[in-house]
């Protein structure tokens, strides 16, 4: 198989000549077609292409666009597209498939995801989360006695679901764009063929992964190059990307791509290319709350991180006065908050799963009444499980943190959150053979036990256990704020089932506390869940120690560290200009685009 060509970049927008023509129709034609529109998309920066929208563009709201994205690629891709005259959409897919070359850890062809947006004044919701294999069953990853065959639903083949990725990022392009779809491809294309320097993160997190592939599945072949201050070209990806530029995003599901996943898949995975013909991505309607004189606009199931997030924001305001003259992340803080999450997880764990596969009683878990009255439980002076904590509407009915988010917002007041995931770090390992791209090992976020949680802590239930077509649920919360029908605010993190709780902590960081967003971004984060119910977990870019660590440990909880808690990039909007803001902790780029 072809492997990845590595030796010094050229000029990122400069034209690219060839020493032969190829035919018109070859896969090398069409990267060379990309290539210079590239080019030509960057050359734009300094003198304005003529005007390429579909319809004349809207009045202005704001004063520029902006973005904040988890590498540099993707916000060079993004102020390319808006110097083309591209939108905020326009600019979100050029972002994913710019991170499905320059992020191949968590940004993704073969992985899915969901987007939230607010175009022309209204709200919308975009479902492109990966489903079960038609020939998946509920005890697929159980030996014949009833117990999980360890590292199944993780690594290889099995661990795979049908991707989502490209099928959500065309369905939004074509409803929403106004460039034409090669446009937004062109410099994610650029970046797979002529190469993009690699971080030492991005080697170390690829030496500690592999690990885990070894002998197991063809990453190495791909991957092994992917070193320190290298420049990493991916012939077989561009080539992938041209034909999706070339065709179109069904592409990948109905051609050659599709073609080349089914064969890679074939005795020993389950995803077929009847499978890949059948995914459509789903518009769905957002979840709405008012909160402190906003709107929330967040991520419906199978995400449970909207419900979660309203909850969380609600029950808060709900005990303003128990959280009157406590000082934000002290321990009698972190308890209250603790007692909330305890209940937000408890009913995740009970009533979430696929909309699509069973009716979910969302509309009663994020009742005023109903909250009111959970929050009303919570008792400052508890201790941590002295009182059992159960599904607030009865028993009757009823992830990990390799995930990548950004936002935008475009000067007409358009705006997208989207957050992405291959699952795990490079999703199961598997890399299709002639496409260079990874596949998701989303398998494992199905109860992939029954009565099971398939990561410890998070819970699961009946709901959410594997059946054919089903998409399995998600903490993914990306998450959009409006203020008298403008947008104040787009945010979303990486973190698995942390997602939610990291975004609640910044949102009612700038909204109780009066923070800048670099100042909340950069204020310390814990999280806690329901299982285990006594544990606060804290991160090393500010861990919980000393006298705080004493004083939970008093109160009767167990602090124990993690190796992350989230990346979140956000754009807030309170005057004509946007205020971009990347997480500290990672290598994301905020920048203002005018």
């Amino acid at each position: 198989m072809p492997v990845p060509t590595h030796g010094a970049p050229r000029a990122p927008f400069a034209s690219t000549a060839w020493v032969f023509t190829p035919s018109a129709f070859s896969p090398l034609a069409r990267i060379v077609r990309a290539t210079a529109l590239f080019a030509t998309l960057g050359a734009s920066v300094v003198a304005p292409a003529p005007a390429l929208a579909k319809t004349p563009p809207p009045k202005a709201v704001f004063d520029a666009s902006a973005v904040a994205a988890p590498d540099r690629y993707s916000a060079d891709a993004a102020q390319q597209i808006f110097a083309a005259g591209g939108n905020a959409v326009d600019a979100a897919v050029a972002i994913a498939f710019t991170l499905a070359v320059t992020r191949p850890d968590a940004g993704n062809l073969g992985g899915g995801g969901f987007m939230t947006l607010f175009v022309d004044g209204k709200p919308y919701f975009l479902d492109y989360r990966e489903r079960a294999p038609q020939q998946a069953t509920r005890d697929m990853y159980l030996d014949d006695k009833g117990n999980a065959v360890s590292g199944m639903s993780v690594v290889g083949h099995r661990a795979v679901a049908v991707p989502g990725t490209v099928d959500g990022m065309w369905r939004a392009q074509q409803r929403f764009g106004k460039l034409k779809w090669k446009q937004v491809l062109a410099p994610a294309i650029h970046y797979a063929t002529e190469g993009f320097q690699v971080e030492p993160w991005l080697s170390q997190r690829r030496d500690a992964t592999a690990k885990n592939f070894a002998g197991k599945t063809n990453f190495d072949a791909y991957f092994s190059n992917l070193k320190a201050g290298t420049t990493y070209r991916q012939p077989e990806l561009a080539q992938t990307l041209a034909r999706i530029a070339s065709d179109g995003g069904r592409e990948f599901y109905e051609g050659r791509t599709a073609d080349l996943i089914a064969q890679q898949m074939y005795g020993h995975g389950l995803v077929t290319k009847a499978d890949l013909q059948q995914y459509k991505a789903v518009w769905r309607q957002p979840l709405a709350a008012n909160w402190n004189g906003y709107q929330v606009l967040t991520a419906p199931p199978p995400s449970s991180g909207g419900v979660g997030l309203i909850q969380m924001l609600k029950m808060k305001a709900d005990l303003k006065p128990a959280f009157d003259g406590v000082e934000l992340n002290s321990a009698p803080y972190i308890h209250l908050i603790a007692q909330i999450e305890d209940r937000v997880f408890a009913d995740r764990q009970q009533y979430l799963g696929d909309p699509d596969a069973s009716k979910l009683p969302v509309s009663k878990l994020l009742d005023d009444t109903y909250l009111a009255g959970r929050a009303a439980d919570i008792k400052p002076d508890e201790a941590p499980g002295a009182t059992p904590v159960k599904p607030g509407l009865g028993e009757a009915s009823p992830e990990k943190a390799q995930t990548t988010h950004f936002s935008v917002v475009d000067k007409w007041g358009n705006a997208v959150s989207n957050t992405t995931t291959l699952d795990g770090e490079f999703g199961s390992g598997v890399v299709v053979d002639g496409a260079g791209f990874l596949l998701n090992d989303a398998m494992d976020d199905f109860v992939t036990k029954p009565a099971a949680a398939s990561q410890p802590g998070a819970g699961g239930a009946d709901l959410n256990t594997v059946s054919p077509g089903r998409r399995p649920l998600s903490s993914m919360t990306p998450t959009i704020v409006l203020k008298d029908d403008k947008v104040s605010l787009v945010i979303g993190t990486p973190g698995g089932s942390r997602i939610l709780t990291s975004i609640f902590q910044v949102m009612t960081d700038l909204q109780d506390f009066n923070m800048t967003p670099a100042d909340a971004l950069a204020a310390m984060r814990f999280h806690h869940q329901l299982l285990p119910q006594k544990t606060i977990y804290f991160e090393p870019y500010r861990p919980i120690a000393g006298e705080l660590a004493q004083q939970l440990q008093a109160l009767g909880y167990t602090v124990e560290g993690q190796s992350f808690n989230g990346d979140v990039q956000m754009i807030r909007i309170e005057g004509a200009t946007p205020e971009p803001a990347a997480d500290p902790r990672g290598m994301g780029v905020a920048r203002v685009v005018r």
